[in-house]
């Protein structure tokens, strides 16, 4: 079932997601939770299986994409993002200054570092109850972001950057991996939402959100293509 889908079935249920328009945004996260309440199901905001299951939704017989699936939501909007860019004159993207307005935390312009606000808009967005760190701009502070995990598609995957032990960072989703680096799909590389590839030394951490169903995924493999990142500033 794909979130178009979802959102269908839910205002075939009578409860209103928003937009039918396949973005997992607040409305559908709110109208999953009021179908979860009214159905005596674990409110939670995600659909999963057994949530699913009561929308009537047919049992799946293949292995989900795990590009698209229902129990990541912030990697769906990782993706529906790609391509954002920041303003490099003087003024700012207001999608991303827009970010932080509803993360309501102070944030000048789009000239400061903005890979850790990147992914505090994906996971605050469709994770609400989710617990962000304090100072989610410091790229770092997410190595200690919800729970430990192996790298796997949607977990948030910490690097250094100039020093391993200095207190610069990146941060960004795992979309996948080759032999020498990891496909990391992220805001701030390069000025804008991409993928790009980031050397398997320069890695710290794989977390996932406490709120999220458990992790359950396993590497992906991925052909290489150009050059490490190097501009993350």
């Amino acid at each position: 079932m794909t979130t178009f889908e979802l959102q269908k079935a839910l205002e075939a249920k009578g409860f209103d997601p928003g937009d039918i328009d396949g973005v997992m945004g607040r409305n559908t996260i709110a109208a999953i939770r009021a179908f979860q309440a009214a159905n005596g199901l674990e409110v939670d905001g995600v659909a999963g299986k057994n949530t699913l299951a009561k929308l009537g939704a047919s049992a799946v017989t293949a292995a989900p994409d795990p590009l698209s699936s229902l129990s990541m939501p912030w990697f769906t909007e990782a993706q529906r993002v790609i391509g954002i860019k920041e303003d490099t004159g003087p003024a700012s993207n207001p999608l991303i200054i827009g970010w932080a307005r509803r993360l309501r935390i102070d944030y000048g312009n789009d000239e400061i570092s903005w890979c850790g606000l990147f992914v505090a808009h994906c996971i605050g967005l469709t994770l609400p109850g989710e617990v962000l760190p304090t100072n989610l701009l410091g790229a770092r502070n997410w190595g200690n972001f919800g729970i430990g995990c192996t790298p796997q598609p949607g977990a948030v995957m910490t690097f250094w950057r100039e020093s391993r032990s200095g207190w610069k960072g990146h941060v960004g989703f795992y979309l996948g991996e080759d032999a020498l680096a990891y496909h990391i799909l992220g805001g701030n590389q390069g000025d804008a939402v991409n993928v790009k590839r980031f050397a398997r030394t320069r890695f710290l951490t794989a977390r996932w959100p406490k709120s999220a169903p458990a992790p359950t995924g396993a590497p992906r493999t991925l052909r290489p293509y150009g050059r490490f990142s190097d501009n993350e500033q």
